[in-house]
């Protein structure tokens, strides 16, 4: 990432030009999620953009906890994404896993960043996903985990990643929604019921905060 300069007034990336800046929080308690919260609010009310939503599970799965939160944007351009990483129990091994849920307008490629994806959105990897199901145009079978995103039914789609982790994409609030797991046997927690509530809204006082997700900070 290189910062703006004399000639530039945008970060950028080398490879995809200019990026919003990305903020993770060092660690995760519920002072500073609010100070995040309080933050991304500042930042969007400077510009005229549609509120991006923070995701999280709540409640969260049994033994679970959050573990990361991070935003892309500046005072300029206002919130592009968001991220919450949360640590626990791996639903079949038994051994850590961590969970991710990204929302971000088209373009920003923060979900493919931690998904390991190739460009900057999971559109056409969806519709990869859709033709390697092997049916007829327009006779695809239905979506690969079904979660419940802001009090409505919304369906994900199994996006190729890396093999050290499983990502799914789909659309919620007009906006990208993606879910990425390590292991990728973790990605099995979403064929449970899972609910995502909107962080900003609400602030739930009994969620429970762990040691920084290694994923958000890099290791992805």
């Amino acid at each position: 990432m290189r910062p703006p300069d004399l000639m530039h007034t945008d970060w950028r990336c080398d490879d995809d030009g200019p990026v919003p800046p990305l903020h993770v929080a060092e660690h995760v308690s519920a002072d500073i999620v609010s100070s995040m919260l309080a933050a991304v609010q500042k930042a969007q009310e400077a510009c005229d953009r549609p509120p991006v939503p923070v995701w999280c599970p709540w409640p969260l799965p049994p033994g679970w906890m959050m573990t990361g939160a991070a935003w892309a944007g500046d005072d300029r351009t206002g919130v592009r994404a968001t991220a919450v990483a949360c640590s626990g129990p791996s639903p079949l091994r038994g051994g850590p896993a961590d969970l991710m849920f990204v929302a971000e307008e088209p373009g920003v490629g923060l979900g493919n960043r931690y998904g390991g994806l190739p460009g900057l959105d999971p559109g056409a990897l969806i519709a990869d996903a859709l033709g390697d199901e092997g049916l007829p145009a327009g006779d695809h079978g239905g979506p690969h985990a079904k979660i419940k995103v802001g009090g409505h039914p919304t369906p994900l789609w199994s996006v190729k990643s890396p093999t050290d982790r499983c990502a799914y994409a789909g659309e919620a609030r007009g906006m990208w929604l993606y879910a990425i797991a390590w292991p990728a046997s973790a990605g099995y927690l979403l064929a449970e019921h899972v609910v995502l509530h909107d962080l900003s809204e609400w602030l739930p006082p009994e969620l429970v905060y762990g040691a920084p997700s290694p994923y958000m900070h890099g290791r992805a």
